[in-house]
């Protein structure tokens, strides 16, 4: 091949190429770029170092003598007639929320908790009719858990309830959470202290933090109709456990 023309063809191919790096040149500035982060670099650790950190329970009770006492009260009237049993009902509910309100209970700690009115049927399984019943149920509050006995003999001896139950509680039971919820982040950090030391490492900063409460009453005392009797009602009161469980998550330093 003549000079002349091997120095044309190299020079075209020069081009040519030249060329092709900056159409590619132009492609990649027009497209995002993709970078693989290491694993490092996501963590939660504000350094920037991966640490899957370590994870702990604790649990925290907390026993407190009921305050406050929850009282079902009820009645029930029947009749011939929807009507009539609903009349002969709030002639026993008028009676016994006037009662309640003598023992003290004011308007708005007596709330209505059930109101029913329906046919009685035949027992031979026919589906006659044979009369109608109505009921209502009220929840009334009685914050002297020590003469809550009293309470529920002048609601049934004096009032004419048929129906009656009572349960206890707290007034306030966030200020008993709290103390049981502090116990039992107490009892995780001191777990996981101990952890952290069998596995020969440094407890670093709280990463997580959940928590459950749970509350356990005092048992419900039910009452039969006509529970009328001589000598007054007594009720022990004992006491209820506020428990609280907490999950932390603590880095590993």
């Amino acid at each position: 091949m003549p000079a002349a023309v091997r120095q044309t063809v190299v020079t075209a191919a020069f081009a040519t190429l030249c060329a092709l790096v900056a159409t590619l040149a132009v492609v990649a500035a027009t497209k995002p770029m993709v970078l693989n982060t290491p694993i490092r670099t996501v963590a939660t650790d504000p350094t920037g170092a991966f640490n899957p950190g370590l994870v702990t329970s604790g649990d925290g009770t907390v026993s407190k003598r009921p305050d406050i006492s929850f009282i079902n009260v009820g009645a029930e009237a029947q009749a011939g007639s929807a009507g009539d049993a609903q009349r002969n009902l709030a002639a026993i509910m008028n009676k016994l929320v006037a009662k309640a309100k003598s023992l003290g209970i004011p308007d708005s700690e007596i709330n209505t908790s059930g109101y029913s009115v329906g046919p009685m049927y035949s027992p031979d399984g026919k589906g006659t009719i044979t009369g109608y019943q109505a009921g209502e149920q009220l929840d009334l509050k009685w914050h002297n858990v020590n003469t809550v006995g009293n309470a529920l003999d002048g609601l049934v001896q004096q009032g004419g309830a048929t129906r009656i139950s009572v349960s206890f509680g707290l007034n306030d039971p966030k200020a008993a959470q709290a103390e049981a919820r502090s116990l039992a982040i107490a009892d995780a950090k001191n777990r996981a202290a101990a952890m952290a030391k069998a596995a020969g490492v440094s407890l670093g900063q709280v990463l997580r933090i959940t928590d459950s409460t749970q509350v356990y009453r005092p048992p419900q005392y039910n009452f039969a109709p006509g529970a009328a009797a001589i000598d007054q009602t007594q009720l022990p009161v004992g006491s209820m456990d506020i428990q609280v469980s907490v999950e932390m998550s603590f880095a590993i330093a």
